[in-house]
């Protein structure tokens, strides 16, 4: 079937099948690559992506629930060449390691961010809670998430 979505600002379509998950559509029909399978059951958050605004495992959704839908994944976040915020955060941070788990931890922490403006520790380890690293640990990208909930509100002064 023929569905019509919004992948990171931009209208697409696609002909799926009901057996195809959100995330095959997005890694192998349109090349977002940054979308990773971890766990494939939804336990480790290496394939969140932003659903309306909210952070889905996307291995669990059928892609047909796409339809009509915005989708961001994490290279719908740097504009004309530069990385948002919460990426340069994230790699001045020292939040980023192997890069498995980073694209849903940004998507993740910016979810977090476009609700909070200033989230507290326990927020952000409340947003993250669904996404395991097992490389770089979860300090660092506390401390990223941070970081960048201050450089944004200061940009906002």
């Amino acid at each position: 079937m023929k569905i019509e979505f919004v992948v990171n600002g931009e209208s697409c379509a696609a002909e799926v099948d009901s057996a195809m998950r959100l995330i095959d559509l997005l890694r192998e029909e349109l090349r977002l690559t940054s979308v990773k399978e971890g766990c494939g059951a939804g336990e480790c958050g290496a394939c969140t992506v932003l659903v309306d605004g909210e952070p889905v495992c996307s291995c669990l959704v059928p892609a047909v629930q796409a339809r009509g839908r915005d989708i961001l994944t994490v290279e719908g976040l740097a504009k004309d060449g530069q990385l948002s915020v919460l990426q340069q955060a994230f790699l001045d941070c020292d939040a980023v390691q192997c890069g498995f788990c980073t694209a849903g931890m940004i998507l993740t922490a910016h979810a977090l961010l476009m609700k909070k403006d200033n989230p507290t520790d326990e927020d952000i380890r409340t947003a993250l809670a669904g996404n395991i690293c097992r490389c770089t640990g979860y300090v660092p990208i506390e401390r990223a998430v941070r970081a960048a909930a201050d450089r944004i509100r200061a940009a906002r002064s």
